[in-house]
């Protein structure tokens, strides 16, 4: 008989364990003791393993026989399992090296490769996202909904920018340009988990970026579509939260947004 997973239970694990490492970033923020370049300009600290050790702990405590894939420690435990933790455990590391307050941990779950859970906490400014498949969207133990914006041109919108240097910095540019002309605004917040919860709630109308990772999704993802939104790849297609690409928005905006960024 296949294994079964206990939905109310990873909830609560994993919004503790959001909360938890939470409260680390808060309370280290002012004492990074070590910052070090994964790549020209992407950073990691002492702050980002401590925290994703702390989450890799509840989990592993609660649930021995997950698999954890985490940003700084890669993946844990059996590749067999059905279920896997999805964890940024600081997402936004440039903003919270420079004490900028946009910062976050993200936990997601998914059972059979179909994200069922997602916590997105934002310890500075005390907000805390969670979804559970089926069950709708909440910030701070509130119901959330996308926005009801329906026409580009009225749109706050958002992006982020890869630490390739290159030519992927340069597409991220040219979608940048294309979209400031079409809408509103674009922001760009330095962290992507926390973009995808802004459109949940109906900060943002939508949400691009042509280069994440994982675990910068897959909570977020799951907010937004329990929160009415849709979530695809950038160019339309299915989204997958390996497939390193995203499009979220207010459902309402998706085809004007993948008609924006078609050929870019």
């Amino acid at each position: 008989m296949a294994e079964a997973f206990d939905a109310a239970r990873v909830r609560e694990v994993g919004v503790a364990a959001a909360r938890a490492a939470g409260e680390l970033l808060r309370s280290r923020i002012d004492s990074i003791g070590e910052v070090r370049h994964k790549g020209v300009v992407d950073l990691v600290t002492d702050v980002d393993v401590a925290s994703e050790q702390l989450v890799a702990r509840a989990i592993v405590e609660a649930f021995p026989s997950h698999t954890i894939l985490g940003e700084e420690g890669g993946a844990h435990g059996g590749s067999e399992s059905r279920f896997r933790w999805i964890v940024d455990p600081l997402d936004g590391t440039t903003n919270y090296t420079h004490g900028f307050p946009l910062f976050c941990v993200s936990i997601g779950f998914e059972a059979d490769g179909e994200l069922q859970f997602g916590a997105v906490y934002a310890p500075y400014v005390e907000e805390l996202f969670v979804a559970s498949a089926g069950s709708g969207a909440t910030l701070n133990g509130r119901p959330i909904h996308v926005s009801n914006v329906d026409e580009l041109r009225q749109a706050m919108l958002a992006t982020g920018f890869p630490y390739d240097r290159d030519g992927a910095l340069s597409r991220a540019l040219r979608s940048f340009e294309v979209l400031s002309h079409r809408s509103q605004a674009v922001r760009r917040v330095g962290s992507a988990a926390l973009d995808l919860c802004y459109v949940a709630c109906g900060r943002f109308d939508a949400y691009w970026e042509h280069i994440v990772k994982p675990w910068d999704l897959a909570a977020g993802a799951l907010i937004v579509r329990e929160a009415g939104g849709q979530v695809s790849a950038a160019d339309g297609s299915r989204f997958s939260v390996d497939g390193g690409q995203v499009l979220a928005s207010n459902r309402a905006l998706h085809p004007f947004m993948v008609e924006a960024l078609a050929g870019i």
